[in-house]
């Protein structure tokens, strides 16, 4: 990772202490007294968007816990931007000694290169440290809407023409929306806003016909009256919010798309470190309390191995180079 033999000598030698001591630290077996327990430092979380936000509120109960389990501190940074891509570019480049964890929404990480022109980094070369939970899209009418199924407003969206228009916010919802469009033959015109909240009125006036909003946002305001889901993009049938229908039981659509949280390290971070962060993720993760938590935002709770996450990361990863010809999205 001469005196340059020296140098790798010792390295490797403070990663192995490191890494043996992790396994007393975090997982509360006593620590040899000759070496600290890891971490022997402030932990540091990176969130790649702002205080409040959905990933942010994820990071912060996540590093709570995980300061409560090892006793030392999880410290939640916030580096807002580009879509997440500040936040990536800064862990991508940090340290790889298990001091610098990143947790985030895995669609928005996977979407960026795509996203933007001059990525300078590769994000596929992150070290997946766990999955934590997966939810799906909601696709969102007006509560005075005359469309009460997902069939009725296929119709309508068909009959329509260019006079449809369908509200987006970020980059799957504008996937999700041209698959809609191409699988049912409409003309129906996007219109692109800055937040998902910033739509809601003007789907209630009639202005626009229908949305797609993550569940972290929208379960809140769906259960608040402030717009009606006809259906989930998932598969199958969310555990976390069972009464919604899928759009493929709903309408015959093959369409399987959710939004994912995972954690990250840089590349390079020691296997033992992320092997032992895992099983502590997924413990946590694991709890009623954690169920609850994730439950409360449209979540269902989703743990893999750090190869497991990878193998998803990886296929999602590659599935955005076609999501986003679908979509005609122009990089940045």
């Amino acid at each position: 990772m001469s005196a340059m033999g020296i140098f790798a000598g010792g390295f490797r030698a403070a990663v192995h202490a490191a890494v043996a001591a992790f396994s007393c630290g975090l997982l509360g077996l006593p620590a040899q007294a000759q070496t600290p327990a890891y971490p022997a430092q402030d932990v540091h979380v990176i969130v790649g968007f702002a205080p409040g936000s959905g990933p942010d509120i994820t990071a912060r109960f996540m590093a709570e816990r995980l300061q409560r389990r090892s006793g030392k501190p999880f410290l939640v940074e916030n580096k807002p931007g580009a879509v997440g891509n500040i936040a990536t570019e800064y862990v991508a480049r940090a340290r790889p000694d298990g001091y610098t964890i990143y947790i985030t929404g895995g669609s928005a990480l996977v979407a960026g290169p795509y996203l933007f022109k001059n990525m300078t980094i590769d994000v596929t070369r992150l070290e997946t440290i766990a999955t934590l939970a997966r939810a799906p899209i909601l696709m969102v009418v007006g509560v005075n809407s005359p469309y009460r199924t997902l069939a009725d407003l296929t119709a309508a969206m068909r009959a329509k023409g260019d006079k449809a228009s369908y509200g987006t916010a970020f980059p799957t919802a504008r996937v999700l929306g041209a698959i809609y469009k191409q699988d049912i033959g409409s003309k129906a015109v996007e219109v692109q806003y800055r937040t998902s909240a910033d739509w809601v009125n003007d789907l209630n006036s009639g202005t626009i016909d229908f949305g797609f909003v993550d569940s972290a946002s929208g379960i809140g305001m769906a259960n608040a009256g402030r717009f009606r889901v006809l259906a989930i993009t998932t598969a199958e049938r969310s555990q976390a919010i069972p009464d919604y229908p899928t759009m493929r039981e709903a309408g015959g659509h093959k369409i399987d798309l959710m939004s994912w949280w995972a954690a990250f390290a840089p590349a390079g971070t020691p296997k033992p470190i992320i092997t032992e962060l895992n099983a502590a993720m997924s413990e946590i993760v694991s709890t009623g309390e954690a169920r609850a938590f994730f439950r409360a935002t449209g979540n269902d709770v989703w743990t893999t191995s750090p190869e497991e996450a990878r193998a998803f990361f990886l296929k999602d990863y590659k599935n955005w180079a076609e999501y986003v010809k679908i979509a005609g999205i122009e990089p940045q």
